[in-house]
């Protein structure tokens, strides 16, 4: 085996490793992120981690509305149970008013249910009590009574800010008594918990209904006491602490380790490298770390961003294509008006202010172009045209010769025609070679042509701008030049921008696609 080998098996037994690693710590800030998540949602979905069922209440003006009703299980009890057990890490306590509430409901209907036991009804509706029990379930209704008054008259749900279910609660009552929206719930509570009313509509069929309508919107008040710091009880820092000293320690060891890899990065220039990382430490914002979990788990390869990455790209390019589109073109055009109106093209044309002109190579460029290009021309274009421009002359040639009054004449002579397509066609093969031979023996380096060549040049240039400057021709030309830019911003820079972006977008898309395919076949 070569050392080849066994190195870049080396080396992928390491990038697995790192994957693996990767893969695992992706798992656990997703498992830190579905806590955290959990516990800023707590509070707001406690009445459905507590009861574990569904109901949406809807109310507009005299409309009211409970859909599903009944309310839709989802969780079984015994989840339910298990969850509300988070109460201790948010503080939650049962508040004592409705929880006394709730006990006295409780002790009415055991002591019903004791009558029941040892004595024989009559009926569903009317019973034979002793005195003792009477007077047991008389004091009850009676405490029922005036708990119900305290209840509405001092709110106790507004601690909770639960004070729309104590709303819930009274309309409840109110319909369920007279059917009467308008009506007191204070009378209607005290209609309810009376000897006679449960007497006449039976007492069982009663709290059946107040077990299943009213206790779940009582049982969902709660007390949360205020700390030290002036805010609610939250203990979810214990649970959450264990994971942020991991990731801090994970944080400073991957810093550290990169740092060490990487030359002239220093460890805080490590630490802003790996910047989303720090969301994982801080003990508040906490929802904004799907930012490191979204880019750890695609560092893992648990999902793809490519695509996101891709439309998010091309969404801010399609955003800010039409402003860019239309400021750049502005901007280079106002340049250009603004170097019109400082004189900075007069002066370039009249050759003024020679003296602040930076040059950068000691060279006259113009003459150089000149220079190149005939080079070119002569040597690469000339030869290989050589077929086509002779073919191009000589039927010039030929087309003037016969147009002449005297060729007319001598064209009837015997031999002369053959004579002089022979002749012409020498003629004009000599001519085009010499032409070429000329044209090459100007290439040569020659002092004296250089010299002629820059005075002609710049002869030409001074003449220019001499005829410019007679006729006012200049002042002429800067304000054609500057009203006709002010108009290409007016009439074709606002096209521009407006052009539909997306379409753009698209003709980019399909050439990449394209390029893609034929480098495959490729």
């Amino acid at each position: 085996m070569t050392l080849t080998k066994i190195s870049s098996r080396s080396q992928q037994k390491s990038s697995g490793m790192r994957l693996w690693f990767e893969k695992i710590m992706a798992l656990l800030i997703l498992l830190n992120y579905v806590v955290v998540i959990f516990d800023l949602t707590y509070i707001p979905l406690r009445d459905f981690w507590l009861q574990g069922r569904v109901q949406l209440y809807i109310k507009f003006g005299t409309f009211e509305k409970e859909i599903p009703d009944p309310p839709l299980q989802i969780l079984p009890n015994f989840i339910s149970k298990v969850i509300q057990k988070y109460d201790l890490i948010k503080g939650i306590e049962p508040h004592r008013d409705t929880k006394k509430y709730l006990e006295l409901v409780d002790n009415l209907n055991n002591a019903i249910n004791l009558t029941i036991n040892q004595q024989s009804f009559s009926s569903s509706k009317s019973y034979n009590t002793k005195a003792s029990d009477q007077e047991s379930i008389d004091s009850i209704l009676a405490d029922l009574r005036r708990r119900s008054t305290e209840m509405i008259e001092q709110n106790p749900f507004q601690i909770a800010n639960k004070t729309g279910t104590l709303e819930r609660i009274k309309d409840k009552m109110r319909k369920h008594i007279s059917d009467n929206r308008e009506s007191s719930a204070k009378e209607a509570f005290n209609t309810f918990w009376s000897q006679e009313y449960l007497s006449q509509k039976g007492w069982r069929s009663q709290l059946n209904f107040f077990d299943e309508e009213i206790r779940p919107l009582i049982a969902t008040n709660y007390f949360r006491p205020v700390g030290q710091n002036g805010e609610m009880i939250n203990n979810f820092g214990l649970i959450d602490f264990p994971f942020s000293l991991f990731f801090l320690l994970e944080f400073l060891g991957r810093t550290f380790l990169i740092s060490r890899r990487y030359t002239g990065v220093s460890w805080f220039d490590a630490m802003l490298w790996r910047w989303y990382d720090i969301f994982l430490i801080i003990p508040f914002i906490r929802w904004l770390r799907i930012i490191p979990l979204t880019i750890r788990l695609d560092q893992a390869k648990l999902i793809d961003l490519k695509a996101i990455k891709k439309q998010a790209s091309q969404g801010f390019i399609a955003g800010i294509a039409q402003d860019l589109t239309e400021v750049l073109a502005i901007q280079i055009i106002n340049q250009i008006q603004s170097s019109i109106i400082d004189g900075s093209v007069r002066n370039l044309v009249l050759q003024r202010n020679v003296n602040q002109y930076i040059d950068i190579n000691d060279l006259d460029e113009i003459t150089e172009l000149i220079k190149l290009a005939a080079n070119i021309v002569i040597n690469k274009v000339l030869p290989e045209i050589s077929s086509e421009a002779e073919a191009f002359l000589l039927y010039n040639f030929e087309k003037a010769l016969t147009q002449s009054p005297g060729y007319q004449g001598l064209e009837n002579i015997p031999g002369f025609k053959s004579l002089q397509i022979q002749v012409t066609e020498r003629l004009v093969s000599q001519l085009y070679q010499n032409l070429s031979a000329g044209l090459q023996g100007l290439l040569v380096e020659d002092y004296r042509f250089n010299e002629l060549l820059k005075i002609l040049v710049e002869k030409f240039r001074t003449s220019m701008a001499n005829g410019l400057q007679k006729e006012h021709s200049m002042e002429q030309i800067e304000s054609l030049l500057n009203d006709f830019l002010e108009e290409i911003k007016l009439n074709y820079v606002q096209s521009l921008s407006q052009e539909d972006v997306e379409d753009i977008l698209e003709q980019t898309r399909a050439l990449r696609k394209s390029a893609n395919n034929k480098i495959e076949q490729l």
